[in-house]
């Protein structure tokens, strides 16, 4: 029935300090809709930024910014990816470490958006490219 995601809605405080960070941090395509609804394009599933105070109906009974949990894969391998977190002055919370994704085993590195949702990056324990 169904065939994979569309969007995920990521309801922020500041569109543009989350746009900064979701594009020059993470390296994602910026999209506006309009300016209350932003897209940031991975791959072909759009990250959609809402404003807290939009009122884009329908939407989530309780949008809060902080309360995303989202792990992302990367094409990079982890050590890149935390020197390019570092030379951004990017705190890595915790990692890298051992995790179950998807499609199996992952390692992981965790870090916060400026509104606080929790990101994971992962990669793949056996990447073909690696």
């Amino acid at each position: 029935m169904l065939s994979g995601l569309d969007h995920l809605v990521i309801t922020v405080t500041d569109i543009s300090r989350a746009v900064d960070f979701y594009s020059r941090v993470l390296g994602l395509e910026v999209r506006y809709r309009d300016r209350e609804r932003v897209d940031l394009m991975l791959g072909d599933v759009a990250l959609r930024l809402h404003w807290t105070a939009t009122d884009v109906t329908p939407r989530a009974a309780t949008p809060t910014p902080g309360s995303l949990d989202l792990c992302l894969r990367s094409l990079l391998p982890l050590d890149e990816v935390q020197r390019h977190l570092e030379a951004l002055d990017v705190e890595v919370e915790l990692g890298p470490v051992a995790r179950q994704g998807a499609t199996g085993e992952i390692n992981s590195l965790y870090l916060r958006d400026p509104d606080g949702n929790l990101l994971e990056i992962s990669r793949p324990v056996k990447h073909r490219s690696d």
